[in-house]
């Protein structure tokens, strides 16, 4: 981290008015003062900002205002310059040039959040929800990620890390010095209470992580079905505009459309397939096979119903292949004559509606907000892991807790609950980068985007 990093930290489009190119680094204010017409931002001190011009062989390149901040009270804990440019990729380029010309070198992606990691100006679990600030798609979703960002997930953890190594030191203590009688003994039956409140603490963290993971990314829903059920129908229904192709004509819909729509301030993310069945059309059976795949991969299935009809046996196919998913049956046109079998209210998750119509597929959005307890998710105190790697860790150490409790059950020496008490300590630590490996470091950020 010897090297001075530059990019542009604001999109590189042409749409925005201002541009921001970012410098850090120890040779920041050295490299600044090159290129910059305003000589007096030497001397000046930190935090503040200066007008002039970038300058090029006497040449001004545009009007800017640059900002000076010194080490340690930076984002990345070195010296940073921000420099807000007008925007345009042309004018921002020709900055960005001049720097990486003068002795900068362009960051790698993440890699100035990497710097405050490595800095210990925030940890692992604070800088993966600075990435989901940024990729952050609605209102629920940037709470979340404010929440990891501010800290309060991160002291949820560190309080667990503290109350197992305490009860670490304690068997320590026991072991090493038995003599100190004023020391209290540690026995299974005063051990257990305390686990057995870490293990609570997790199991909430990891029930709520579901949570986590519908604000950050939402929800897949797969509308499937025979073909001519209204898939395409309900896809437009829900968008409110004619996204989907719809005829009367079998088949219409011969590869995934795709849409997304807020529902109580989470992102649906909705995928009309091609209707389900047998055919010889090579392009519809390509459809159809991703219909089936998606039946797999998705958060929730909307199996889609004529009630007009009779069931067929492609629909009792149907009806077998999502027994096993999170699934809705939406029994569609019941602005018609009902003539669907019976037997089709014994299955559960059921509404009625129809396309027709916004109140149509009411009944469907409130069975939705039912199924994945959308009203009970706080949009406050979220204390919620968002990712699949946070989650792991979490799930390891749960299980390493438990672990621990059975082996008090069959009477297993104090001094052999360490192993497996240590593990848990060691995997919350991994959440929160108190440990952590290079290479997982290396793969996390190069997912950020440059200049962040």
């Amino acid at each position: 981290m010897e090297k001075t990093i530059c990019a542009i930290s604001t999109n590189p489009g042409n749409g925005g008015a201002i541009s921001i190119v970012r410098m850090s680094g120890p040779a920041s204010v050295e490299i600044t003062s090159k290129i910059f017409s305003n000589k007096s931002f030497l001397m000046a001190p930190t935090h503040t900002i200066h007008y002039g011009y970038i300058v090029s062989d006497g040449e001004k390149i545009d009007e800017v205002l640059v900002m000076k901040m010194l080490s340690p009270r930076t984002y990345t804990t070195e010296d940073i310059i921000e420099i807000n440019c007008h925007g345009g990729m042309s004018t921002t380029n020709k900055v960005l040039e001049l720097l990486i010309l003068n002795g900068a070198e362009l960051a790698e992606p993440g890699e100035f959040t990497k710097r405050a990691f490595l800095n210990g100006r925030i940890n692992l679990l604070e800088a993966e929800a600075v990435g989901d600030l940024i990729e952050a798609k609605n209102d629920k979703a940037r709470a979340l990620a404010m929440n990891g960002v501010s800290g309060s997930l991160t002291k949820l953890i560190q309080d667990l890390r503290e109350k197992i190594v305490t009860l670490l030191a304690n068997i320590e203590v026991n072991i090493d010095y038995p003599e100190y009688e004023d020391e209290k003994v540690i026995t299974h039956e005063n051990i257990l209470p305390e686990l057995k409140e870490i293990s609570l603490s997790l199991q909430k963290i990891v029930k709520e992580s579901e949570n986590g993971k519908i604000l950050k990314e939402g929800i897949n829903v797969a509308f499937i079905g025979r073909p001519n059920v209204g898939k395409s129908s309900l896809l437009n229904a829900f968008l409110e505009e004619e996204k989907a192709i719809v005829t009367d004509i079998s088949g219409t819909t011969r590869d995934i459309v795709e849409g997304s729509v807020n529902l109580n301030g989470i992102l649906l993310n909705l995928i009309d397939t091609a209707g389900i069945r047998d055919t010889e059309d090579i392009v519809e059976k390509i459809g159809v096979d991703k219909s089936k795949k998606l039946l797999d991969s998705a958060d929730l299935v909307i199996l889609v119903l004529n009630s007009n009809e009779k069931l067929t046996n492609e629909d009792r196919d149907l009806l077998t292949k999502i027994s096993t998913k999170k699934s809705i049956i939406f029994l569609n046109k019941n602005d018609l004559e009902s003539k669907i079998d019976e037997e089709i209210y014994q299955y559960p998750n059921i509404t009625i509606g129809n396309t027709t119509s916004i109140d149509g597929i009411l009944p469907l959005k409130n069975k939705i907000i039912d199924l994945f307890h959308l009203n009970e998710i706080e949009s406050k105190d979220m204390n919620y892991l968002s990712n699949v790697r946070q989650v792991t860790l979490a799930k390891k150490a749960l299980n390493n807790i438990k672990n621990v409790e059975q082996q008090i059950q069959e009477n297993i020496p104090i001094d052999m609950l360490e192993i497996e008490m240590k593990e848990a300590w060691n995997n919350l630590g991994l959440i929160i980068g108190a440990t952590y490996e290079d290479e997982l470091i290396d793969n996390l950020f190069q997912k950020f985007c440059l200049g962040k």
